[in-house]
């Protein structure tokens, strides 16, 4: 049972980077450049993907939703974590709160249900040449790319109602710099708290180690069959078709394992505030640059269509 004396939470405070009063501005300034740099990066190969004919091919569709999700995902964070890094009134109302956690996790679990869908078409690809177009037909594609959005918006939807059933009514400091899960939970009262968190705890990591498995499972085989190429030539060329998208997974996955299955023990709430940074703005800003330096014809074709943006007489 409840204390009758509790008041129930009708907002919180992010207190965020507050911590760092300092470091406020250096923090905006460094955060906004690479918010600003993931956005048009991600723009940048869209425009070069949607403009280029040789670029329609169900790879780089992918890698389109794949730009779309971490557009949306950026937005849900960090417009509110810049805006609270000048402001001195951090509080967010508890619909907004909930919206934010929604809309963080549905197009987080889309990113990477997205990168799962990216590595089953290159192991296709590289097993299966010869059905590459029966099994990755327009329509299969769209399908993937759906379905990816639904199981995004499913594991949104779960997390919110089962964190937001919850009864808050304690303190409403909020010690991060958007509603994430770990610090709210700090804040809930009531006895079904820890089977909430356990039951959350549980859904996120066996989805994210899911998606994992099943890439591993896709570059298990991926690395078989070009192992059994003969020339040289032939396993570098395969192989780089999908370093870009191995790179991302790797620093995708590595940042997440920190998160998750971190162990449990005394942390310090500064800690987790710059923790968080690295999945929220260091990944995103690093996904682009990843894809566009790792992958040649991606690469030489986003050159072309700048250059020919910008000196239209050339081209």
């Amino acid at each position: 049972m409840l204390d009758p004396n509790y008041t129930l939470v009708s907002e919180f405070i992010l207190v965020g980077f507050s911590t760092f009063p300092r470091l406020q501005l250096m923090f905006f300034l460094l955060f906004l450049l690479m918010y600003l740099f993931t956005l048009l990066g991600n723009l940048l190969i869209m425009a070069t993907i949607w403009s280029e004919r040789s670029l329609h091919t169900p790879m780089y569709l992918f890698l389109c939703a794949l730009s779309i999700s971490e557009i949306l995902y950026t937005l849900a964070i960090i417009p509110r974590m810049l805006a609270d890094l000048l402001s001195t009134h951090r509080s967010i109302a508890f619909l907004a709160c909930a919206s934010q956690m929604f809309f963080s996790f549905t197009f987080g679990f889309t990113h990477s249900f997205l990168l799962t869908v990216m590595g089953y078409d290159r192991y296709v690809a590289i097993c299966h040449p010869l059905r590459y177009n029966v099994l990755m037909s327009p329509r299969g594609c769209a399908c993937l790319v759906a379905w990816s959005w639904v199981g995004g918006c499913v594991m949104g939807l779960v997390v919110t109602v089962a964190i937001f059933h919850l009864t808050f009514c304690g303190p409403n400091e909020v010690h991060h710099f958007f509603c994430h899960v770990p610090p709210l939970l700090k804040l809930a009262c009531g006895e079904n708290v820890p089977v909430v968190a356990k039951g959350v705890g549980l859904v996120c990591i066996t989805a994210l180690l899911g998606c994992f498995l099943l890439i591993l499972l896709s570059y298990t085989f991926i690395v078989a069959a070009i192992l059994r190429i003969s020339s040289a030539e032939g396993r570098h060329k395969a192989f780089s078709t999908c370093a870009s998208h191995l790179t991302v997974v790797i620093v995708h996955y590595g940042f997440a394992s920190v998160i998750y299955l971190k162990p449990k023990g005394p942390r310090s709430l500064e800690g987790d505030t710059l923790m968080g940074f690295t999945y929220t703005i260091l990944t995103p800003f690093l996904s682009p640059i990843i894809f566009s330096l790792r992958n040649k014809e991606l690469k030489v074709t986003m050159k072309k269509t700048v250059l020919s943006k910008l000196f239209p007489q050339n081209s």
